[in-house]
């Protein structure tokens, strides 16, 4: 599991505007059977990524609790579409279709949690790689390479509905590169279709999605609005991750609205209408900064299992500076207690920390519990009204 965090460690949003809507063409162009199950990387059912179990211990002030286990549930009465980050370290500008450890793990830290709740269906796709990200901060044009992983994950969402869905209600879960193909599928094919008053909600998580400021829609969604109390339905969650005492810095990828006008929206996970919380984290624990200070987790010794859970070790507060959109974070350290005062996140070149990423690998551990308790609860507002 330490090679699929490690893995995991190197996700990336690509240093690219969104791209164009694709032509046709090349959206057909040696497209995608997605009724052949090797092409999802998880669905139910299966001992996949999504499907095995998660070992997990508490991480208390006292030290850690006993270790318990995270199982998918037997038959929930909805659904996860998800789509993985940057991940791929296949050569060339994207991905194959064999999802490698670098995928598998990717999946096991940020959705498989979710399989208590719904039915988690991931996509293998064509992804824009790693490699692709110093080539576009070089200047090669990789739009087409963007439009080849979109066209994937469109079409399979389109097999998804039509043959997995069946009527039920579903969340979008996206981080990084996932996020900006989902926010585009959602613009594009669910917020004006029917599918839509099915959507419990679009959890689009580090990348910018943007909204005029002061507003709760409008920008990259036209019709979906952010998530602002519990159990709303059909409404976005958002945010980038920054330490509260490094704001997004000017020039930034992560954290701002590329357009004037806008601002990157952020909705507090643990506070939907607003204000600052303690996060519910679920950290891998073999997590470090990849180049920063190694995470010693507790005083108490090594964590019991792969997994540790941390209420209130960090709180969050959406913070906004203009075109600058942000959760901020904060340790709540306490040298007296066993817990760790420091926390991984943080994206590193060598030893260099990039300010402009903010803690871009712990946005989904950071609030994980939080965001599962959001869906409960649009699951069941949902499920009432159609009684």
């Amino acid at each position: 599991m330490k090679k699929l965090f490690l893995a995991l460690g190197l996700c990336a949003a690509p240093a690219l505007a969104q791209p164009a809507p694709p032509a046709p063409a090349a959206a057909a162009r040696a497209a995608i059977d997605y009724s052949d199950a090797a092409t999802w990387l998880c669905l139910p059912g299966r001992q996949d990524a999504c499907g095995r179990a998660l070992p997990t211990a508490d991480l208390t002030p006292a030290g850690y609790g006993p270790v318990t286990q995270s199982t998918p549930a037997a038959d929930p009465p909805i659904d996860c579409f998800y789509v993985y980050p940057t991940v791929s370290r296949d050569p060339g500008l994207n991905s194959d279709m064999s999802p490698g450890v670098e995928e598998q793990g990717t999946a096991a830290v940020q959705l498989a949690r979710f399989a208590s709740v719904c039915k988690t269906y991931a996509p293998v796709y064509r992804q824009v790689t790693l490699g692709a990200i110093p080539r576009a901060l070089a200047g090669e044009n990789v739009t087409a390479n963007f439009i080849m992983a979109y066209a994937d994950v469109a079409n399979a969402w389109r097999y998804y509905l039509e043959h997995y869905n069946h009527g039920r209600p579903f969340v979008l879960i996206g981080h990084s590169q996932g996020t900006i193909h989902l926010t585009q599928l959602l613009a594009r094919e669910i917020e004006n279709g029917p599918a839509a008053a099915r959507m419990l909600s679009a959890l689009l998580i580090g990348y910018a999605v943007e909204v005029p400021e002061g507003r709760l829609v409008g920008g990259s969604l036209q019709r979906t609005p952010l998530c602002s109390r519990a159990g709303q339905t059909g409404c976005v969650i958002t945010y980038m991750s920054f330490r509260a005492d490094a704001p997004p810095p000017a020039g930034s990828l992560m954290g701002r609205a590329p357009r004037p006008g806008m601002t990157a929206a952020c909705v507090n996970p643990a506070a939907l209408s607003g204000g600052s919380a303690p996060l519910d984290s679920y950290w891998y624990a073999a997590a470090s900064q990849f180049g920063g200070p190694t995470i010693t987790w507790s005083t108490a010794g090594a964590p019991p299992a792969p997994f540790l859970h941390a209420r209130g070790l960090i709180s969050g507060e959406c913070r906004h500076d203009g075109q600058a959109g942000w959760l901020a974070i904060t340790v709540n350290a306490d040298p007296a207690d066993a817990r760790t005062d420091q926390i991984p996140g943080d994206v590193y070149l060598g030893a260099s920390r990039q300010a402009g990423w903010g803690l871009h690998l712990g946005d989904v551990p950071y609030a994980q519990g939080d965001l599962i308790r959001a869906v409960e609860a649009q699951r069941d507002a949902m499920l009432r009204r159609r009684r």
